[in-house]
């Protein structure tokens, strides 16, 4: 019996030391934005998880004109963050080392709002999470939905 009672103390503890470190909590004064999907918070290269952004070269067209979807999406996630505290939940690692994880202002979640306003998509091939995010989006033409655009994981390949 004792030794199931510590067991049961052990498996909380270590439960509750996961949950804290799951969670990156910084100023936005301290978070530099690398473009629409990834971010730096001291120092720490975070990828948002599940979506993807164009990149800043990345261009589109729009009404014959050309324009850097890439950089309106960077500058979409500069003027939500504002001077806003930004938690990220964390995910893990991916290939590159950069830290994946999910970032919210309060109870928005900023991959949502890039997928549902149009500048960023949902990226398919890792998750299924912001789906119904980019079909509102591409539904109601926002962003690059009412562009001529190219999905980012294609135009990396070129």
């Amino acid at each position: 019996m004792y030794l199931n009672k510590r067991k049961v103390i052990l498996v909380i503890s270590v439960s509750v030391l996961v949950l804290l470190f799951s969670y990156i909590d910084v100023k936005s004064q301290d978070i530099q934005i690398t473009d629409g999907d990834t971010i730096k918070i001291d120092g720490e290269k975070i990828r948002f998880s599940g979506i993807d952004a164009p990149e800043l070269k990345q261009t589109c067209l729009k009404n014959n004109v050309i324009i850097f979807c890439g950089l309106e999406a960077k500058n979409l996630l500069i003027k939500i963050i504002d001077n806003n505290d930004v938690i990220c939940v964390y995910e893990g690692k991916d290939q590159y080392r950069r830290t994946l994880a999910e970032c919210f202002l309060g109870d928005l979640s900023l991959s949502s709002y890039l997928v549902r306003n149009g500048y960023a998509f949902a990226y398919r091939k890792y998750s299924k999470k912001f789906i119904q995010d980019e079909e509102f989006a591409k539904e109601n033409k926002n962003g690059l939905w009412s562009t001529e655009f190219e999905y980012p994981w294609l135009w990396r390949k070129k």
